[in-house]
């Protein structure tokens, strides 16, 4: 989970702009948890450097893309420009219901939403045992893809 002493790091990530049109930056996370304590930002670390950032969406009364109240959402996943293509997005990932299943224990089921046009993030979410069922969400900037991984 997210401390204060990582807030310096978060504050130095970096991503394109073209990939930064389908995430969140760190500091945007942050902002949003300060208002709604159910959005949880996580950091990814490899040899004492933040490589990652997600958030996880807590709230028990489920989200707005299923009606399964142990449904968590995972939020704003991305891996900092300088450490990209190096593996740590998958094995974040892979690492990612062991995490949820020790700090969320009432959840079932891990939910994420990908822009339609984000070919590589859907490639890797896929890889990593996520299924789109053919639901999607209408959102702001188009269609949102909806992806599952039961726990």
């Amino acid at each position: 989970m997210y401390e204060s002493h990582d807030f310096q790091d978060a504050m130095e990530y970096c991503l394109p702009p073209e990939q930064a049109l389908f995430t969140s930056m760190p500091v945007e996370v942050l902002k949003t948890f300060q208002c709604d304590i159910f959005n949880q930002p996580f950091v990814v670390y490899a040899d004492q450097q933040l490589v990652g950032w997600f958030a996880l969406y807590t709230d028990g009364s489920g989200n707005m893309y299923t009606n399964n109240k142990q449904a968590i959402l995972l939020k704003s996943f991305s891996i900092d420009a300088r450490f990209q293509k190096r593996g740590f997005a998958q094995d974040s990932l892979q690492l990612l219901p062991k995490l949820v299943k020790e700090h969320y224990k009432d959840k079932s089921e891990i939910i994420l939403t990908v822009h339609e046009t984000n070919h590589a993030a859907i490639s890797l979410y896929r890889k990593v045992g996520f299924i789109h069922k053919g639901e999607n969400y209408h959102g702001e900037y188009g269609i949102e893809m909806i992806f599952h991984m039961s726990l």
